[in-house]
Parts: structure tokens; C-alpha cells; sequence
């Protein structure tokens, strides 16, 4: 059960990267000179793409995805030795930061090493063959947790990437796996590394109804909050996108942010992002650089974790590739510096706060308050940068914008908001 999260992860910023990619060099060497940067951007929590090897048959493109693994215990050669790897992770631990990396155990390739030793462990179709649930996924194979043996092994590989100084991990599909599963092998890494992290990534409404529909495992998000200590967000995410591409009002997102807060355990964590490796960059989702700024803000100053995709510092436009030798191109517009503040900021929100958001949808305002016993943090976007007065429930006065220290007039209880985020504190007396 989760019900030992750390609250404190909702102030986390977790740094996804993916080590092909990275750099040209493609290695766990090549990422040490790049800690110290990292870091700076308010980085708690490096989250590693899949770095095992991966597979030869049926492999997609010339490099395969980092998804179809054969050997779950080791590293892929091309990145370096285990040794590079247990050398990073000293490194990211000596500036204070923690390792996760991501666990795939709904599938393996199908010249794994599981697939030939165990080929019990693994579902098959109707004449016998190996094959998968999931039609599109084509260079993987499925395992099939009605083997108490699978659930052994695979629980043994978390304790031992646990051993190596591994601090979490982020289950790729995780509810597509049995929840009994989740929770024992959370309760037993437990027993070896107090505090170890668990990220679910979550799935779509739609796509869990499809796997319903077939009689399959498919866990909704309060499920999963019974094992994992944070959960995507693609319950909203979709949502989101409706409201970038004009489909649906921003209220309409809105409310379903706010309806996270009673539907979800009370020490729920959703991880925020506005990209990741499976969707577009947010910089070629977004062409307007203010709005860029504003929905980059209001990613980091919801309630929950936040994630940066590696290159979206830089305003990547591309996803690289998941299957190509397909280097990050680190050339665009740093936002390095606006993040970091942003980092800041978060850091100032009391881990446990009465959490509210409130849409205008006639001037595309969000009005966002964290309100504590201490202080209330308002926090107001206006995502079109149309120029309107908004309700804030703090004393009429002046106050500081945190984000850029201009002062702020709050007459009769309203503010005036363009395309700048304003973010007030008021201490409580």
C-alpha cells in the first residue's frame, strides 16, 4: 500500500533522459559533465529511460526501442559498462539528487533471455506462439503474471538495481499488470531500501475501457494509488490538448484538475508534464512563446511532481526517436534560468495545502491558490495573454510578483493579468 508516500515528492522535479540520445556520444560517461546543469535546473529525481539490451527480432528501426528488453539485470553495451553506471549514479548522488529508472515488465522482446530460459512466464496465442495483447506492439511479447515464479523473479531484479544505489522506479504500463503484484514487490524492496520511489505510468481513459472491453488487466489511477506513490496525468492530459487545439472551453479541463482532489487518495501525487518521450514536445505544441511560458509555470505549480524531458530546456521541437541514434538537438532558446525560478517557487508550496483552481473561460484565465494555516500562494495565468481583471481571495493591497518582483494592486479583490504570470504570497498573521 502507498500509503506511506512521501508528501514531499510533490515538490519534486524529475528529469527524464534518455541516454542514446543525450548526447552524440551516447553513454553513461557522457552524461557527468552535464550533472552540475541538471542539477541547477532544480532537479531532485533523474529518471533513466530504459539503458538494457535490447532486442534483435522483430526490432523496430535500426536501433530498436529501449521498450523490448532482453535482459532486464544488465546494461545495454553501446551506453558502457555497469561500472559507467554504478559511477553516475555515485556522481548524481553526490549533488544530492536521486536515480530512477524505468522498469518494463509487461513485455520483454522475443529473443529475450526470459523467453528462452522461462517460456512458461510468457502469454501465448491460440496456436501456441508467443504474442501480445496490445496489436500495434509488434516487437514485444507479453508476460502473464499467473506464475508465482515470474512474480519472484521480477521482484528479485528490483532488489537488485536497489542494491546498486537505484533510489525508484517508474513502471512503464503498470496497469496492465496484476495490483497484488505492485504492492508485494513495493512492500519488498521496502525491506532492503526504506523510501524507495514508485511513478506508475498511468493510462488513458479510453485505452483502459479497450482493455476492459477484452477482459484484460487494466487498473485505473485509484487503483494504483494503492501502490505507487505518484501516477501520470493522463486522466487530464487529453483534456488539455482539447482545450490547446480549440475543441473544448479551459473550464472544462479545469474542472477536471479540481475533481482529482476528491476522487484520489488524500496523499495523492500526479506527475505534471507538458511533454514527454510518447508525446509532442511542447514547444512545437505550443508556437507562442508567452503561452509557452505560461503553461510552463502552471506545469510546475499544480499540486504533484513535475517532469522535464530532457531537451525541453531548450525548447526542443522534435521527440527524438525512439528507435534511431537520434541526438537531442540542444540549440534552441534556454529556458534554463525561467525553469529553475519556477523550481524555486514550487519549493515555497507547503506539501499539503487546500488546493483550488478557478477558470474564466471569457479571457482564458486560471486563477490558482495554495492556501495553508501559513500563507496563501495565488497564483494567476492568463494562457491567451489577453489583458482582464481577475477574483483573488486576498486583502485588498500591494504586493511582490515572486516571478519577476514587480508590484502587484489587489483593488476590491481583483487583480489586472496580460501574458505575465503573477504569483503572490500572503503570509497568514
Amino acid at each position: 500500500m502507498a500509503k506511506n508516500t512521501n508528501l514531499a515528492l510533490r515538490q519534486a522535479i524529475i528529469y527524464s533522459l534518455y541516454v542514446r540520445n543525450f548526447s552524440e556520444e551516447g553513454t553513461f560517461k557522457a552524461i557527468l559533465p552535464e550533472l552540475d546543469r541538471i542539477k541547477a535546473l532544480g532537479t531532485d529525481v533523474i529518471w533513466f529511460l530504459p539503458f538494457y539490451p535490447n532486442g534483435e527480432i522483430a526490432r523496430k528501426g535500426t536501433a530498436g526501442s529501449p521498450y523490448a528488453i532482453r535482459d532486464y539485470r544488465t546494461v545495454d553495451s553501446h551506453f558502457g559498462t555497469l561500472e559507467d553506471f554504478d559511477e553516475l549514479v555515485n556522481q548524481i548522488h553526490a549533488r544530492d539528487m536521486k536515480v530512477m529508472i524505468d522498469i518494463v515488465y509487461n513485455h520483454t522482446s522475443p529473443d529475450s533471455l526470459l523467453a528462452q530460459e522461462h517460456p512458461e512466464w510468457f502469454y501465448h496465442k491460440e496456436d501456441g506462439s508467443f504474442g501480445n495483447r496490445v496489436g500495434d506492439w509488434s516487437d514485444i511479447i507479453d508476460l502473464d503474471y499467473a506464475h508465482r515464479e515470474l512474480w519472484d523473479y521480477q521482484i528479485e531484479t528490483l532488489k537488485l538495481w536497489a542494491s546498486r544505489g537505484v533510489d525508484g522506479f517508474r513502471c512503464d504500463v503498470a496497469p496492465l499488470i496484476p495490483l497484488e503484484f505492485w504492492q508485494e514487490a513495493r512492500a519488498e524492496v521496502e525491506k532492503i531500501k526504506p523510501g524507495t520511489i514508485w511513478l506508475s505510468e498511468s493510462i488513458e481513459p479510453d485505452f483502459i475501457k479497450y482493455m476492459r472491453s477484452q477482459g484484460l488487466t487494466a487498473l485505473s489511477d485509484g487503483e494504483i494509488f494503492q501502490a505507487f506513490d505518484m501516477a501520470y496525468d493522463y486522466d487530464v492530459r487529453g483534456l488539455w490538448v482539447d482545450y490547446l487545439e480549440g475543441k473544448i472551453p479551459l473550464s472544462a479541463y479545469v474542472d477536471r484538475l479540481n475533481m482529482q482532489e476528491v476522487i484520489f487518495p488524500a496523499n495523492y501525487i500526479k506527475l505534471r508534464n507538458l511533454e514527454n518521450h510518447d508525446n509532442r514536445r511542447a514547444a512545437d505544441l505550443i508556437s507562442d512563446k508567452a503561452q509557452l511560458l505560461q503553461w510552463t509555470a502552471f506545469n510546475y505549480l499544480q499540486k504533484g511532481a513535475t517532469l522535464i524531458y530532457n531537451g525541453q530546456e531548450k525548447q526542443a521541437m522534435t521527440v527524438p526517436s525512439l528507435f534511431e541514434k537520434d541526438t537531442i538537438d540542444w540549440a534552441g532558446e534556454d529556458l534554463s534560468a525561467y525553469l529553475s525560478k519556477l523550481a524555486k517557487i514550487k519549493k515555497m508550496i507547503p506539501i499539503d495545502t487546500d488546493y483550488q483552481l478557478v477558470a474564466d473561460d471569457e479571457n482564458d484565465t486560471v486563477i490558482l491558490v495554495h492556501h495553508s494555516k501559513t500563507q496563501t500562494i495565488a497564483v494567476a495565468f492568463s494562457f491567451k495573454g489577453k489583458e482582464s481583471e481577475v477574483v483573488v481571495d486576498i486583502p485588498d493591497g500591494y504586493y511582490r510578483n515572486v516571478m519577476n518582483g514587480d508590484e502587484i494592486a489587489v483593488v476590491k479583490g481583483k487583480i489586472k493579468v496580460s501574458d505575465q504570470v503573477i504569483v503572490l504570497v500572503v503570509e497568514q498573521c
